[in-house]
């Protein structure tokens, strides 16, 4: 009787255990999307809103959490962290993790300059010209060109995106490197007379998956399915408004 009531107890408790299990959703603390904030002063990104209707049309149970990017990374190889969406996945994070085969959103890199400087189309016209760049930001690799010392770039960095556009508008350089929607907002807010952009780079963003989540291959054709049926505009910000910098 008493080896029946044990072996009902550790059934009953391996079963909480495991409807208590929450999957992770690691995202960086610094956001590409946008310079908004929420109540707790934490930037707002919408694939986190976007992840709400994903999870709850697959039925799993989750939590949002954001990192520093080099923890963010750690966390999705070691399996403390079981999901994301990011850019460059697939060569960051194959070896540990599932990625779709389809995107679910893209981010745009865009240069912005004033009337009347040289228009830059890639980042190899940046050479021996200056630009301000946002700390923290790795610009989907433009970064690394843009402080090699033999591409005579003068890079002058800045802790935020309304610094940033504040330095070009005080001419402290002629170029600035960021992402579209982020600067969208700011120059809703602080429009700059006669500005100008080209577009460098748009970078596809993937679902991460760990591989030791249960299930990960289903549970990974399960969220693509669902995701390509989601609408995706009322999480992620319409790409007219990158237009009101025009």
């Amino acid at each position: 009787m008493f080896r029946i009531w044990l072996v009902t107890l550790m059934v009953a408790i391996s079963h909480s255990a495991f409807a208590q299990e929450e999957l992770e959703y690691a995202y960086p603390d610094i956001s590409v999307w946008t310079t908004q904030r929420d109540e707790k002063g934490k930037l707002k990104n919408p694939l986190v809103k976007f992840a709400e209707p994903l999870f709850k049309a697959a039925g799993i149970p989750w939590h949002p959490k954001d990192y520093p990017a080099k923890r963010m990374f750690a966390n999705l190889r070691n399996g403390t962290s079981k999901f994301s969406m990011l850019v460059n996945a697939k060569s960051l994070l194959q070896d540990c993790c599932l990625v779709s085969k389809e995107p679910v959103a893209k981010v745009e890199i865009n240069i912005f300059y004033r009337e009347g400087s040289e228009p830059v189309a890639s980042i190899e016209e940046l050479r021996g010209k200056s630009v301000i760049t946002i700390a923290g930001y790795s610009y989907a690799g433009y970064r690394k060109y843009i402080d090699d010392p033999d591409n005579g770039i003068t890079n002058m960095s800045t802790q935020g995106h309304f610094s940033a556009f504040g330095m070009l508008q005080r001419g402290r350089a002629e170029y600035v490197l960021d992402y579209a929607y982020p600067a969208a907002e700011v120059l809703a807010e602080n429009p700059i007379s006669n500005i100008r952009f080209s577009t460098l780079k748009q970078t596809d963003v993937f679902l991460i998956l760990h591989k030791d989540y249960p299930d990960a291959e289903k549970t990974m054709r399960k969220l693509e399915t669902i995701a390509a049926g989601l609408e995706k505009s009322p999480y992620l910000y319409s790409p007219e408004l990158r237009f009101a910098a025009e």
